[in-house]
Order: C-alpha cells, then sequence, then structure tokens
C-alpha cells in the first residue's frame, strides 16, 4: 500500500526543506519513506507503547485498521490531486540541486509497461518511489528517483554515471526491449522528458517526442539477427525562466539527445574519477556524434555518461506545457472536427425541423376527431394507445442498465466540465483516470435513483434485488474481464499490473461507498410516487401487424447506431492514438463540444426511429429504443478493430488480447451511455405526445 498521508506529513516536519521550495537531493531520502518504517497506528517491537506480551488484535480491531488503511489511502489519492490543482511553480536558485526521476518504459508495440529498473540501469543507493495516486497506478507509471542529480546553472559535461558489465541474461533484457522499441520517460520538475525531432516540412516547427529509445538495431550488419546499439551517453538540456523580480529560476523544459558511444579510456578504471578519451570536460570535448556506437554484448562493459546544458527562456512558467500539447497536426485536427460538428449540426437541425411538422400535424389531425366511428378509422400511432407502455420483458434489467447508463452520464458529464477548466490537465499525472473512479462511484446514488424510479413504474416491488442488480452487474461484468487481462499482464512481469493492495482500494471504493450509494439512492427513489403513464394500458395486448423489411428491428437497430457514431469517430481517432501510441490529448473544449452533439443525435436518431416504429403500430419500443442509439458501440468496436490493423504495430498475441479486451470495455461503456441517453429520449417523446391528444 502506497504511502500514508500522516506518515508524509510527519516526514516533512522532520527533513524541513528551505523555504525556496526545493526538494532535498535525492541521496538523501526521507526516512519516512523507507520500507521498514511502519504506520503510526499499528503496534512496534521498538516502540515502547506497543501491546503487552500475549494480547493479540481481534478481529474487529484488525478490520478497523484494513478500513483505516483502505481510507487513508484513498485520502491520499484525493490530497495528491488536490496538491496537483493548486501546484506552485518551483523556486530555484544557483546550484540548488535538481533530481531527475525515472518513470516507466513504454513501448507501442508491446503496449506492457515496465520499471526503469526492470534493465540494469545506473541505481542510486537507495531508490525511492515517490507517492503516486490511483490512476498512475493503474496506468502503470513507477515513479523512483535516479543518479541524475544537477544544479541548478551549472553545465556538466561528460559526467560519469555508472560502468556496467552486462551478463548473458542483462544482454538479452536490453536486446529484447530494443527489438520492441522500449522508450525511456524521465520527470524532472513534474515535466516529462522529450526528444525533439525536426520535421521533414521545413515549414513546420519542431516536434517532441516522450522519452528516448533504449537503444536502436541495426539490420544492416550482425548477421542475420542484427546488430543492437544501446544509448547510454545522454545529451540533457533543461530550460528555465528567469523571474526579474523575485530572481529565481523556473524550469519550462526538459528536453535530450541520446547517443551511443562506445567510451574508452586510459589506466585503470578509478569509478566516476575516470578520465574518457571519448568525451573529456577538461579539454570541453562533448559527445556530438556516434561514430563508434556502444554494442549490447557478454562481458562488454558498458559506461553510462551524461551532459548537462541550461538554457533561458522567455518561455513563462504558465505557459510551459503549450510545447507539449501543441504537437500534433493543429490544422487538421480542427478542420476534422469542425467539418464534423457542422454536419452533425445540420443534420440534427433537419431531423428537429421535421419533427415538429410532422407532429403538429398529426396530433392536429387526430385532434380533429369528435365521432367514435372517426376514431375507430385511425390509423398510425395513436391506434396502439392502450399498449404503449406496457411493461417490457426484462424489464428489471432494462431498469438495471438505465440507472447505470444514468451512471456514466453523471460521470462524464462532471469530467469533462473540470477538464474544460483545467483541472485535469496532462500536468495532473493520473488525474483524469482517478477523478474518473471516483465520480464513478459517487454517481452511484443517481444509479440508483434512476433504476428504482423505473421499477417502481413498471409495478415492481422488490426494490433490494434490483439495487443489487444495478449496483454489481456492470462493475461486475467489467472486473471479470479487467481480472483476467490483469492476469495476463502480470505474467508478463510487467508494472502495468495492478497491484493487490490498489485491488483493495478499488473493492473497498466498489463495495464501501458505490453499493451503499446505490441503496441510498435506490431507497429515497422507490419511496416516491410511482410515474403515471399519460392513457391507460389494456388487459389484452394488442397484436402487432407484419412489418415492413425496413422497419425489421435488427435493420432499424443497426441504422440507427450509425449516426451517433458518425458524430464521434473523427475525435475517437484522437483519442485512440493518445492512449495506445503515448501521446498527449488535450482537446476538452472540442471533446466536450462532441459530448453534446453525441447526446442531441442519440436523442433525435432514436425519436425518429421510434415515431416510425408507432406509426407502422408496433408498440414493444422500450428496448428498440435502447438498442437502437446503443448499437452505436457496435460501430466502435469496429472501428477499434480497423484501428488496430492499420495504425498500430502490434505483434505479439498477449498485447493484441489486452487491447480487443480494453476495447471491448471502453464499447460496453459506450453501449450503456448512448442506450440510455435514447432511451429516455424516447421515454420523454411517447409521454409527449400520447398525453397531448385526446384519448377517449
Amino acid at each position: 500500500m502506497r504511502k500514508m498521508v500522516l506518515s508524509r506529513l510527519s516526514c516533512f516536519s522532520a527533513n524541513p526543506t528551505r523555504n525556496d521550495g526545493v526538494d532535498p537531493p535525492v541521496d538523501r531520502p526521507c526516512a519516512c519513506s523507507l520500507p521498514h518504517r511502519r504506520a503510526w497506528f499499528l503496534p512496534s517491537r521498538s516502540r515502547p507503547g506497543r501491546l503487552p506480551p500475549g494480547v493479540h488484535l481481534n478481529i474487529r480491531y484488525r478490520f478497523d485498521i484494513f478500513l483505516i488503511g483502505v481510507s487513508a489511502a484513498a485520502l491520499n489519492d484525493v490530497l495528491l490531486i488536490c496538491s496537483k490543482f493548486l501546484a506552485f511553480p518551483t523556486r530555484a536558485i544557483t546550484k540548488d540541486p535538481l533530481a531527475v526521476k525515472v518513470n516507466k518504459l513504454t513501448s507501442i508495440k508491446t503496449q506492457l509497461p515496465y520499471s526503469y529498473y526492470s534493465l540494469p540501469y545506473c541505481r542510486p543507493i537507495n531508490i525511492v518511489d515517490s507517492a503516486e495516486n490511483l490512476g498512475e497506478v493503474l496506468r502503470g507509471d513507477r515513479i523512483e528517483n535516479s543518479v541524475y542529480v544537477f544544479e541548478m546553472r551549472e553545465p556538466k559535461m561528460c559526467k560519469i554515471a555508472c560502468k556496467f558489465t552486462p551478463t548473458d541474461k542483462d544482454a538479452k533484457e536490453f536486446k529484447e526491449k530494443i527489438e520492441d522499441e522500449y522508450r525511456v520517460n524521465m520527470i524532472l520538475d513534474n515535466l516529462p522528458l522529450v526528444v525533439p525531432m525536426k520535421r521533414l516540412d521545413q515549414n513546420s516547427g519542431t516536434v517532441y517526442q516522450l522519452g528516448y529509445h533504449v537503444g536502436v538495431k541495426d539490420h544492416l550488419s550482425g548477421g542475420k539477427n542484427g546488430t543492437y546499439y544501446i544509448y547510454n551517453h545522454l545529451s540533457f538540456i533543461v530550460k528555465y525562466h528567469k523571474d526579474v523580480e523575485l530572481d529565481v529560476f523556473r524550469i519550462v523544459g526538459f528536453e535530450v539527445k541520446p547517443f551511443s558511444v562506445n567510451h574508452a579510456y586510459e589506466g585503470q578504471w578509478n569509478d566516476v574519477k575516470t578520465r574518457l578519451s571519448t568525451c573529456d570536460p577538461h579539454a570541453k570535448r562533448s559527445v556530438v556524434n556516434s561514430d563508434s556506437p556502444q554494442v549490447v554484448a557478454v562481458n562488454e562493459d558498458i559506461i553510462f555518461t551524461y551532459d548537462v546544458e541550461f538554457q533561458e527562456s522567455d518561455v513563462k512558467w504558465a505557459s510551459r506545457w503549450d510545447t507539449y500539447l501543441l504537437m500534433n497536426d493543429d490544422q487538421i485536427h480542427w478542420f476534422s472536427i469542425i467539418n464534423s460538428l457542422l454536419i452533425v449540426l445540420f443534420l440534427s437541425v433537419m431531423v428537429a425541423m421535421i419533427m415538429l411538422r410532422t407532429l403538429y400535424r398529426d396530433i392536429s389531425k387526430y385532434n380533429q376527431f369528435e365521432t367514435q366511428e372517426e376514431a375507430q378509422e385511425e390509423t398510425g400511432w395513436k391506434l396502439v394507445h392502450g399498449d404503449v407502455f406496457r411493461p417490457p420483458n426484462n424489464s428489471d434489467l432494462l431498469c438495471v442498465y438505465v440507472g447505470t447508463g444514468v451512471q456514466f452520464f453523471g460521470m462524464l458529464l462532471v469530467t469533462m466540465i473540470f477538464a474544460v477548466l483545467g483541472f485535469l490537465s496532462p500536468s495532473n499525472r493520473g488525474g483524469l483516470m482517478t477523478a474518473m473512479l471516483l465520480l464513478w462511484v459517487f454517481m452511484g446514488l443517481f444509479a440508483g435513483y434512476s433504476s428504482a424510479r423505473l421499477y417502481k413504474m413498471f409495478k415492481g416491488t422488490e426494490w433490494k434485488k434490483i439495487t443489487l442488480q444495478t449496483a454489481f452487474t456492470f462493475p461486475g461484468i467489467v472486473s471479470i474481464i479487467f481480472f483476467i487481462l490483469n492476469a495476463l499482464i502480470w505474467g508478463e512481469k510487467s508494472s502495468g499490473a495492478v497491484p493487490f493492495t490498489t485491488m483493495f482500494a478499488l473493492a473497498f471504493l466498489w463495495f464501501g461507498i458505490s453499493a451503499p450509494l446505490v441503496f441510498v439512492g435506490s431507497y429515497v427513489g422507490f419511496r416516491k410516487p410511482a410515474i403515471e403513464d399519460p392513457v391507460k394500458t389494456n388487459k389484452i395486448p394488442r397484436q402487432i401487424p407484419e412489418q415492413a423489411w425496413y422497419m425489421n428491428p435488427v435493420f432499424s437497430i443497426l441504422i440507427g447506431g450509425i449516426l451517433p457514431f458518425g458524430a464521434v469517430f473523427i475525435e475517437l481517432f484522437f483519442i485512440l492514438t493518445s492512449i495506445w501510441l503515448n501521446q498527449f490529448y488535450y482537446i476538452f473544449g472540442f471533446l466536450f463540444l462532441v459530448f453534446i452533439i453525441l447526446i442531441v443525435t442519440c436523442a433525435e436518431i432514436t425519436i425518429v426511429l421510434c415515431y416510425f416504429q408507432l406509426c407502422s403500430e408496433d408498440y414493444l419500443w422500450w428496448w428498440r429504443s435502447y438498442l437502437t442509439s446503443g448499437s452505436s458501440a457496435l460501430y466502435l468496436f469496429l472501428y477499434a478493430t480497423f484501428y488496430f490493423f492499420t495504425k498500430l504495430e502490434i505483434t505479439k498475441l498477449i498485447s493484441g488480447i489486452l487491447y480487443f479486451g480494453y476495447m471491448l470495455i471502453a464499447s460496453y461503456a459506450f453501449f450503456v451511455l448512448t442506450g440510455t441517453i435514447g432511451f429516455y429520449a424516447c421515454f420523454w417523446f411517447t409521454r409527449l405526445i400520447y398525453s397531448s391528444v385526446k384519448i377517449d
């Protein structure tokens, strides 16, 4: 379990920092972060207040301790997010220590992250894990200290980190990571390390790639398998902005240029004091190319070195993330989004105009019937008024999925509002996923309320049963898929595997908070008066006439999902690219507009098809309204399959299983969301039209 909040606070008091906010050097780790340190509320043999011999903790006391630990972990996540919301710039003066942290190794070919120290890189004396929120753990982040410690505005040249002699196992691991194109990720002052790349187009600016490759493979030499070279010299560039008023410096950029250099030296090896002939700080000779690269081979020494250059920048601290967030093809992105929005808005206006004109004409015609003979001759949607509100088959399951959809809708709406306001920017690492999980938990209140209200309208009486199904159906299915995928990741020894302590925290959020809130919402909803139908339901169901081929349920459902998917598929491309190709996504303003367009599109296409269905005297609209807009999830999964084979370079079977497993969960969630939107739109529409006509 991650370090407790209280232990971190006591750590701060035991090891105070300077008032300028600069962290202490890495080689002096806080004692509270050491593995052997116990939490303050646990008995210890070294504490004078320990329990007497023979006295054991009873079950209830141990359970209370467990709840305190899990609650503290959850509180730690919230405090970490809030602290990043209220983060202030780090102020440094000349020669202040700047500690570089290392993060996971990532690859777009395997999608399996690994800890930095899973490879035999140079290690500090004590490896200290940084506190991570729930989202960071689920993302596979493993943030740790490193041997790279700079001094503000103090350049370094050809600084030796360590010398390493790989064994057969070490060489094999390096070659595997180079073959799979793994990248090394580092962090300085919460800024990720990037590699500047010049585009072929001279008119375009510089683009930045997150992290640097472990190495490179030369396919033209070394026989059948090629030769593997490791990047063992890092040329860091730290950009800073000077605050003239306070006379301090703030970091605004962190770049690197990796090189593969077969270092040489004369005489005996004397650790970091050895003088290299390939780069010499005394002679002001640095590495500018890789004419003699470092080969990865058994028992062949690898010397890791680095340079540090400081560059003053005009970029202010508040704008330092703009470089990272504006590295995509903005013109193409803007044109695609605006074009999609205009098309969807145009179609929505057309549908709205057709619906208003058609309904106005139909209601006026039906209200002109004065005799019973005329009423018997009527055809269309009014003819099924005695059956249109008849409870559907599997009404319990419909209530469950409608409640779950409301939970999803509330979570996404609040998340996007926070994202648009800037609280969930990429600088708040893991904040987006943590916020979504916490909002999902607390939105269980609305899930229980919605399902109970609909269930009571269907004359249901077992509200506890429907509450349990609402609380556990969707999360249970997702958890089964998630556990299977997590077991596969565990088998690969990847840092992306969720630890057991995090599993307990997720279980506590589910069983300890979300499920009780579903019960509270269901209790409140079931106590309210039942929703009354605008017309009475006949005791004997009306026979549904034979339908035209285009009104076949399967055909109309599949047709109904095309337009909602068309509203999001362009934005979906950028979202998939950011997730699976390790890029930033920060166009939440456009995403929020697309979300609004998706809501309008799902509602209108469902209303149109529901109207045609009722005009054909088919009153079984409950499930079809849900499935009509929900079928867009099928197109989402098909597009994800197309994206897999055309855009990704995944070659391993396990990586393909992970991709389709996660996209299956995403498609399932999209089905629940869009289905609920379509259902409520059709529910409002049917109640509106049948309450607007005269029914004898």
